[in-house]
């Protein structure tokens, strides 16, 4: 038999194979209907794994149990959304109001005026008043008690990756995400004195900025040292004395209103360097606009389990805009993981697929939604 007949055949079984997971699937929705008239759960884990041990069973071939054992879960796992999509979609809609970004009176970033922080502020509240706070947890910490409206904080740079602190910080508190905005980042080299660059003592930044410009603060052999904000290092530069040849990586606008000397200009190891930024508030709102959604979760240590988790979205046609994993500060080696999907909060899919992973995850929890 040639290769074009045995394309063949395999075309032909897989016609087969689609006929019977089409009908298994009507099938599917008749036991969706029977379970909703008897108000049964979706998940009967003792059933799945009955069919799993027949399956297997039924193999004959040692070599390829694990396989059908993972073609067959994948099947029940559709299955199971199919059916959560009939039961679960017409569950309450979450309760939210609308942003009211220009009726803001309580903004709040951190650092310093000057900080990246401040222009994505500026690009939400325009002119508005903003306050000033040393660390990101004292951003979460006013938004949740209420002394402030908004907070804006980063969360992923283009080069440097994730802000850890943010995602960490959205574990703590309870908080949501209503808007994003990406800024242009330009990082500039900027000191009190023009001294040259190799005879700079240290160089203080973000740990963000500073690993944004590795390239450029390896290549000069430069020691670095962390700082909480680019703005505020150089606020501190700008107030040391010029002998101590201190120096900051911020933006030019910032070491401009500073009166900083510009030693070096774009210096980030990539030219097109971005930062998202998020806008928290403490209560859930939901602009007309918005089409993507955030949430929290845990998953259990068992085989397949990201694979099937990453199987509903697919399922229903969700694309992943971001996924993040941080570990649980408890001692375990268990992570929690981040996701940003496209969808918004009133499509039935959406609204399936979030009160399936509330219901059936060891830890889930809605972190917002905003415009993508």
């Amino acid at each position: 038999m040639d290769i074009q007949q045995l394309r063949a055949n395999i075309d032909d079984v897989d016609g087969q194979i689609l006929g019977l997971f089409l009908k298994r699937m009507e099938l599917c929705r008749g036991v969706a209907e029977y379970k909703k008239e008897h108000n049964m759960p979706v998940l009967q884990t003792g059933r799945e794994q009955q069919i799993i041990d027949r399956i297997k069973s039924l193999t004959g071939d040692p070599s390829l149990e694990a396989g059908t054992a993972a073609l067959f879960t994948t099947i029940m796992d559709i299955s199971k959304i199919l059916q959560n999509r009939q039961l679960l979609s017409e569950n309450p809609d979450y309760t939210f109001s609308l942003p009211d970004f220009s009726g803001a009176a309580r903004i709040g970033c951190q650092g310093t005026s000057g900080a990246n922080s401040e222009t994505a502020a500026r690009l939400i509240f325009g002119d508005k008043e903003l306050k000033f706070y040393s660390s990101f947890e004292d951003v979460f910490a006013a938004v949740q008690s209420g002394e402030l409206d908004y907070g804006v904080l980063p969360v992923h740079n283009s080069t440097a990756g994730s802000v850890n602190s943010t995602y960490d910080l959205m574990a703590k508190y309870s908080v949501y995400t209503v808007r994003e905005v990406c800024v242009e980042i330009n990082h500039c080299l900027a000191a009190k004195a023009n001294v040259p660059v190799n005879e700079l003592a240290v160089v203080y930044s973000h740990p963000q900025a500073i690993s944004q410009c590795c390239d450029f603060l390896t290549t000069h052999r430069l020691k670095n040292a962390e700082y909480s904000n680019t703005a505020t290092a150089a606020a501190m530069v700008a107030e040391s004395d010029p002998a101590d040849k201190l120096a900051a990586i911020c933006s030019v606008e910032c070491a401009e209103r500073l009166g900083l000397n510009i030693i070096a200009r774009n210096i980030a190891d990539c030219s097109l360097n971005r930062t998202r930024f998020v806008c928290i508030s403490r209560d859930l709102q939901v602009s007309p606009e918005a089409d993507a959604v955030s949430v929290m979760l845990k998953i259990p240590h068992t085989e397949g389990s990201l694979y099937r988790l990453l199987t509903k979205f697919y399922v229903n046609g969700m694309n992943l805009l971001r996924i993040e994993s941080r570990p649980v500060r408890d001692g375990s080696f268990d992570v929690m993981f981040y996701l940003d999907f496209s969808g918004r909060i009133d499509d039935p899919s959406v609204k399936a697929v979030m009160n399936d992973l509330a219901a059936n995850l060891e830890y889930f929890r809605f972190l917002g939604t905003f415009k993508s």
